[in-house]
């Protein structure tokens, strides 16, 4: 049984971990990979990049439907499942490639096999070494200074209501579907239930949306989630919220799913050719050898100090197996400060309130900072802006001028406490809130930014405006 030492092993070639891999190789560190599947891990293969492409197919088709608003005249348009899945396999394939290539680029070693981590043992006087399980059945065993735990999660479903991938399916069997159902029930209104009942409606396919919560993307400002609710209505697609399904009730039929659910006080009967189930996602930190360790677990997740170190201080952990915001790009961020720890640097803290929340259904959704619920919640006297895309000249041009930008300050500090964005292309836009977050910036100061005209980030400046009531177009 082989023996190889490393400075840094990570367990996980997802967005995180190969991303640490990088910024690792790049601070003189000796590093290796294990992923148990494909290098990009669900990011690139069942998630984040496969449903914006597919997402990217609907747009087109809700364009093309309306090409004639703007000119230009042709037959109705029709939707080939077959091609769009094979162009998002193809983006998927070439994103792949270039992460292989980063890797060897960048001299990271990867294996392909199930890491674990390992206690103390002969190979190591404290937790840490991994055993890898080879592709082969062979086993081999790696030693390294520090090991860091990047396993991520996968799709998690109600107690009762198991996933059987044809009935009762999840976003990773959404991904790869044969043929289009005629009617889909989603339940689960966070930003993967948003966006999948936004692209089947865009498809034409009948949607049902049921939300346990009060309101749709229930962690988002209630401004915008009312806003995404209104017009998701418009486009005909059904919304329950505050509705408690019951997973006993649930039958399946030989071309249909039929499920009962609570709702205004009364109990609804849905059915739908398809169930697609989008309540979260859980940690792949079982079976992981953790138990072997002084790793601990809270409701699952990994507990990490501020430096992303577990209770064992050379076994480091990122990504959705430590909770908090389950988003690639926190991964990344993470594991980058995860190795500069490791390579004896000292990183700057996360702050988690300064990174972007996007939603890529139609229209998009952007967030970062505080809600106003959250702002009031914490103490803070709140001001307001908030400025409709209806009076920006670049949203009537591109044909969509629904949703708005709002804009959360302090009344006496002045900072900005958060910007939450609804409408055209707003998670390209979300990054300049972004800095204004980690800036600690004022509204004013927003607002001093010279936007381009006729662009849609007009729309920020006026937002930030109008928190003192000043905007210029509205």
């Amino acid at each position: 049984m082989p023996e190889e030492n490393y400075d840094v092993v990570i367990i996980g070639g997802g967005t995180g971990g190969y991303v640490a891999a990088i910024r690792a190789a790049q601070l003189g560190l000796k590093v290796c990979v294990v992923e148990k599947s494909k290098m990009g891990g669900t990011c690139l293969h069942q998630g984040c990049i496969p449903s914006k492409a597919l997402l990217r197919s609907a747009e087109i088709l809700a364009e093309a439907k309306r090409a004639q608003d703007f000119g230009v005249i042709h037959s109705e348009p029709e939707f080939d499942l077959h091609k769009a899945m094979e162009r998002k396999n193809s983006v998927v394939d070439q994103l792949y490639k270039g992460v292989l290539y980063l890797m060897k680029k960048n001299n990271v070693h990867v294996i392909e096999g199930v890491g674990r981590v390992m206690g103390p043992s002969i190979f190591s006087p404290q937790a840490g070494s991994v055993l890898v399980e080879l592709q082969n059945s062979e086993t081999q065993i790696l030693s390294p200074r520090n090991t860091l735990i990047a396993t991520g999660s996968r799709p998690k479903s109600l107690p009762g209501l198991e996933l059987d991938g044809v009935r009762v399916i999840s976003s990773d069997e959404a991904l790869a579907l044969k043929q289009l159902p005629e009617s889909a029930l989603i339940i689960g209104a966070g930003a993967i239930g948003v966006e999948w009942a936004s692209m089947l409606n865009d498809f034409g396919v009948d949607v049902t949306l049921v939300e346990f919560q009060s309101r749709v993307l229930p962690m988002e400002d209630e401004d915008v989630a009312n806003e995404l609710a209104r017009i998701f209505k418009k486009r005909k697609i059904r919304v329950l919220t505050s509705a408690k399904v019951l997973p006993e009730t649930l039958v399946k039929k030989p071309d249909s799913v039929q499920i009962h659910a609570e709702h205004m006080g009364s109990t609804v009967s849905l059915e739908a050719e398809v169930l697609l189930v989008a309540v979260g996602r859980a940690p792949n930190t079982e079976d992981i050898g953790l138990e072997a360790t002084q790793v601990r677990l809270n409701g699952g997740y990994i507990e990490v100090n501020g430096q992303l170190q577990t209770a064992e201080e050379n076994i480091f952990a990122i990504g959705d197996a430590i909770g908090g915001l389950q988003l690639a790009h926190v991964a990344a961020r993470e594991g980058i400060r995860a190795v500069e720890v490791m390579a004896g640097l000292s990183p700057a803290p996360l702050d988690y309130n300064a990174i972007g929340r996007c939603t890529y259904s139609r229209p998009e959704v952007a967030c970062v900072g505080l809600t106003e619920e959250q702002a009031r919640s914490n103490g803070h006297r709140v001001k307001t802006g908030k400025f409709s895309f209806r009076a920006i000249g670049k949203a009537l041009v591109f044909g969509e001028q629904d949703g708005f930008v709002k804009v959360v300050a302090d009344e006496e500090t002045d900072d900005v406490l958060g910007v939450h964005m609804i409408g055209p292309h707003v998670t390209d836009l979300i990054s300049e809130a972004g800095l204004a977050q980690v800036l600690n910036a004022t509204p004013w100061e927003m607002a001093s930014v010279v936007h381009p005209h006729p662009t849609l980030s007009e729309a920020l400046g006026e937002a930030a405006l109008a928190v003192d009531g000043k905007a210029l177009h509205g």
